[in-house]
């Protein structure tokens, strides 16, 4: 076993001396296809979420909806796209972007549904409208909640993005998963690390732009209340 686990080792680091130009290119593909579709996801998911737990009706579209997006196997959604758009970005963006809605639309619900009643009260009391209640208030006492969100969409579209290589999309670090009979289990490994350091900076990353957008008052508190 030792013999075997140390064997790996070699491998993986034999590839990255001879591969690494070609994982960078492709983790940064990669990265690209990621970031674009938690973009998409955001753009989509973050208003809906946020407007039905403003106006606290219609939940089933956040909860049911959310739980439904979820239950759909990624790689099916790619299987099904392939008859109705073809092989391609498109088709791997949508099925990411399926991956990545339920968690950004939920967290948002919740977050927004959530918020204290008498914090919306006394905004109500000096005459701010709705929208400007939603924007100045709610959505920005709940930013470590959205951004939780976020954070772990991001983990996972990262994590199922090598599935880009059965959606006739090429170039990121799926190529070389998906094809242990050319690059052997070394290069599979290999690849399968860049995939999880990229997971795992872009989440230190978002945690920090999390801190940035967090109010200054909700970091005292909970600096206060650390429990």
């Amino acid at each position: 076993m030792h013999v075997i686990a140390a064997g790996l080792v070699v491998d993986i680091g034999t590839f990255f001396t001879q591969q690494g130009r070609m994982l960078v290119a492709e983790g940064v593909k990669q990265i690209e296809l990621s970031a674009l579709a938690v973009a998409i996801a955001i753009v989509i998911g973050l208003p809906i979420g946020a407007m039905v737990g403003h106006i606290h009706k219609l939940s089933f579209i956040a909860v049911n909806g959310g739980n439904v997006l979820r239950a759909l196997p990624t790689l099916s959604i790619i299987a099904i796209g392939i008859g109705i758009y073809g092989f391609g970005l498109v088709n791997i963006t949508v099925a990411l972007v399926i991956l990545a809605l339920p968690l950004i639309l939920t967290n948002a619900f919740v977050a927004v549904d959530g918020v204290d009643p008498g914090t919306v009260k006394a905004a109500q009391g000096m005459g701010m409208t709705g929208r400007q209640i939603l924007l100045r208030v709610e959505l920005p006492s709940c930013v470590p909640l959205v951004m939780a969100g976020v954070r772990t969409a991001w983990v996972y579209v990262v994590a199922t993005a090598y599935l880009a290589a059965f959606s006739g999309y090429s170039g990121t670090l799926g190529d070389v998963i998906v094809d242990i009979g050319s690059f052997g289990l070394g290069g599979v490994l290999a690849a399968t690390a860049v995939a999880v350091v990229i997971a795992l900076v872009g989440e230190l990353v978002l945690a920090g732009a999390e801190r940035l957008l967090t109010p200054r008052g909700l970091k005292l508190a909970a600096n206060a209340n650390p429990g």
